[in-house]
């Protein structure tokens, strides 16, 4: 999985002192990478909204982890990001553009309109119109 190695990646450059690759490097070393192999094609498939977001929340946690490193954080010490597993609640986040709402569904980027059913609606605390 392509977040894993990412995940590695930023773990091996932080452990050997080298400096943590920016969101950019990132995203050209491990998504648009990724999407030039046999076994990753698929990934252009897919919006690229959640991959980068994944990138970001990584990019995030490795920011709060150093600042807390330095005392430069407010709050408890914070440790250094840990990989979620595959059993972990999964979620995908989209940006403004990436998603719309409408009244009984949702449109995704590159996924389309998807059909919400009344209890689900419902069960998210929305009455559904």
């Amino acid at each position: 999985m392509w977040s894993i190695k990412t995940f590695a990646h930023c773990k091996t450059e932080y452990q050997t002192g080298n400096k943590k690759p920016s969101g950019a490097d990132l995203q050209k070393l491990f998504i648009t990478q990724a999407k030039k192999t046999d076994e990753r094609v698929w990934l252009s498939e897919v919006s690229n909204i959640p991959l980068q977001q994944s990138l970001n929340d990584l990019e995030q946690a490795y920011q709060n982890f150093f600042k807390s490193c330095k005392k430069e954080r407010k709050g408890k010490p914070v440790r250094s990001p840990k990989f979620k597993k595959r059993r972990a609640a999964q979620s995908a986040r989209y940006r403004l553009g990436g998603f719309k709402v409408c009244q009984a569904s949702v449109y995704l980027a590159k996924i389309g309109q998807l059909e919400i059913n009344k209890e689900n609606w419902e069960r998210w605390g929305q009455p559904f119109r």
